[in-house]
């Protein structure tokens, strides 16, 4: 990320789209510590670092947009996916946050929280053979337009898709405990209970 910053320099952005991130599957003990450092540091630090330097442009210049992916992943306690989810639940009530700090700046923050889609990120994540894995996933393009034209719009959050909407509402009426084996359901790798 630093290496884009530096590209950046003090060059005018009107709109950024913060899509950085990277996934990590399995038992969360059995992880390698540096891959958990490099999720946690895309996912959360880089966004962050990125967004900062961006935003201070825009809030001199008193115009500016900014997408940032979150997940629907930040509503669910991810069994098999801890810290992935983790850092997602962090970018999603950051960016919240800081569209309300920029009340009144022309400048808004919108936060698109996709489900699983159709990209190399199960692969990436080592996920393939998980239920979530092999379940059919939103197309790319679809995902990228609602987020693109929520920004424009200055939309606040956007949850793309029917079934994504209903898994958040029942993370937030289920206990998470529940909500978390239903995760597990989903991200366990085969062969493993």
């Amino acid at each position: 990320m630093l290496h884009l910053i530096q590209a950046i320099g003090e060059r005018e952005v009107d709109a950024l789209m913060a899509n950085a991130g990277h996934g990590l599957g399995g038992s969360f003990l059995a992880q390698d510590f540096d891959e958990i450092l490099h999720v946690i540091n895309t996912n959360i630090v880089g966004t962050v670092h990125l967004v900062q330097h961006v935003a201070r442009g825009m809030v001199a210049r008193a115009r500016g947009r900014i997408l940032v992916t979150g997940s629907v992943a930040g509503f669910i306690p991810g069994s098999f996916q801890a810290v992935y989810n983790g850092t997602k639940a962090f970018i999603d009530s950051f960016s919240i946050a800081l569209r309300n700090e920029l009340k009144g700046t022309d400048v808004t923050i919108s936060c698109l929280m996709p489900g699983p889609t159709e990209t190399d990120f199960f692969e990436r994540a080592d996920m393939v053979a998980t239920r979530v894995g092999q379940a059919p996933k939103a197309d790319p393009a679809d995902v990228a337009r609602i987020g693109f034209e929520a920004m424009l719009k200055g939309e606040a959050d956007v949850v793309a898709g029917l079934k994504n909407k209903l898994e958040v509402a029942l993370s937030k009426v289920m206990p998470s405990q529940a909500v978390a084996q239903r995760h597990r359901r989903l991200a366990e790798p085969r062969g493993q209970k």
